[in-house]
């Protein structure tokens, strides 16, 4: 199994009365295979995965893998602030049948890099799926230090990371770490075309939900090391990344959905819907621009 280019880490779909809406999920699922998205993260940080109650994560994992049905990979997001529970949601994901698991960092519990490292080992032992790290300090209070993860990548169950620090040093040394069994991978959309410019091989993706293919475009020439069409296709979608970093992530990209016909933009609380004013504009704007282009090319 190869996990590179353009994965989306997509948005959970809830209807007007906040049910599942997977009607909706099956619609995306859709726009991104169409658009060129190379594997999709269901129940991430993105998809509102601590919003989800247990059955509803099962019909929605369960939904995406019967769905995709095996033309590009499911990542199950399975990371909790206990070792415990990881293993456990983990192990589900297995028998719901995805092909591998995004381990986020334990949240809030701020652990030592050596708890980091034996929750890693405990998961990736005992899961019984491929493993991809996931390192976000900003939501987890915690930062999975480079030397750790070149401890962990010796596990042959742990297949790579996401990293979604993205200044320059980081990038740097998370990109000395790539080899043939261990694969990095950008978590921010703003350094992605950098990341990979400097070894990443993709980028996990929240700007994919609305735009896989112009996102497609940009995994393509930067994994490619095509400087300047990676330039013109970074530029093309800077405006679209500022726009959604207008509230906490996924409110903005949420926002987003009817505007393609792709579901409400209602989240769960205690994430709200944003409001109607000058960021939605600044996200029509962006989406429309981007539509003109591609209806161009």
């Amino acid at each position: 199994m190869k996990i590179h280019g353009s994965v989306c880490a997509l948005v959970t779909p809830f209807g007007s009365d906040g049910a599942l809406d997977l009607a909706a999920f099956g619609r995306l699922l859709d726009f991104q295979i169409a658009g060129g998205t190379q594997a999709v993260v269901v129940a991430g940080s993105t998809g509102e995965a601590h919003m989800l109650e247990h059955d509803e994560y099962d019909r929605l994992l369960g939904f995406a893998v019967e769905h995709v049905a095996g033309r590009i990979p499911v990542i199950a997001g399975t990371g909790e602030a206990g070792t415990a529970k990881t293993v456990a949601l983990t192990q589900r994901a297995r028998a719901l049948g995805a092909n591998a698991a995004l381990v986020v960092a334990p949240y809030y519990v701020r652990p030592t890099q050596e708890g980091l490292r034996r929750h890693f080992l405990e998961v990736a032992d005992r899961g019984g799926l491929p493993i991809l790290l996931y390192n976000v300090p900003s939501r987890t209070a915690c930062d999975l230090a480079v030397e750790t993860t070149a401890l962990l990548r010796e596990h042959p169950a742990i297949i790579g990371i996401k990293e979604a620090r993205g200044d320059a040093e980081r990038i740097q040394h998370t990109a000395e770490l790539v080899r043939p069994d261990f694969v990095y991978l950008s978590g921010d959309d703003a350094s992605g075309a950098q990341a990979m410019l400097a070894g990443a091989a993709g980028v996990i993706s929240v700007v994919a939900n609305l735009v896989p293919r112009a996102f497609r475009a940009l995994c393509d020439a930067a994994t490619a090391g095509d400087r300047a069409a990676t330039a013109r296709c970074d530029a093309a979608l800077e405006p679209l990344v500022l726009a959604l970093n207008c509230a906490p992530n996924p409110i903005a990209v949420k926002a987003g959905l009817p505007e393609l016909g792709l579901g409400t933009a209602t989240p769960r609380l205690p994430l709200v819907e944003l409001e109607q004013g000058p960021a939605r504009e600044q996200l029509r704007k962006a989406l429309a621009t981007l539509a003109s282009l591609a209806d161009a090319a």
